[in-house]
């Protein structure tokens, strides 16, 4: 698979982010099993693919 088709992906614990097909089963940052958030841009207004969309998985 190539990098452009990999998501990006932030555990919803630690806020570790990485780039991956699909999350791990384990996040490799905190070693928990943890929900994971795809917070790859997808849109022009952001950069597009292959850019983490800096919005997505802030607090509010």
């Amino acid at each position: 698979m190539s990098e452009e088709t990999r998501a990006w992906w932030k555990c919803s614990n630690c806020g570790y982010t990485l780039q991956a097909p699909a999350p791990p089963e384990t996040c490799p940052g905190c070693n928990e099993k943890c929900a994971f958030i795809d917070v790859t841009c997808y849109t022009p207004e952001c950069g597009g693919p292959g850019n983490i969309d800096p919005q997505v998985g802030q607090a509010s």
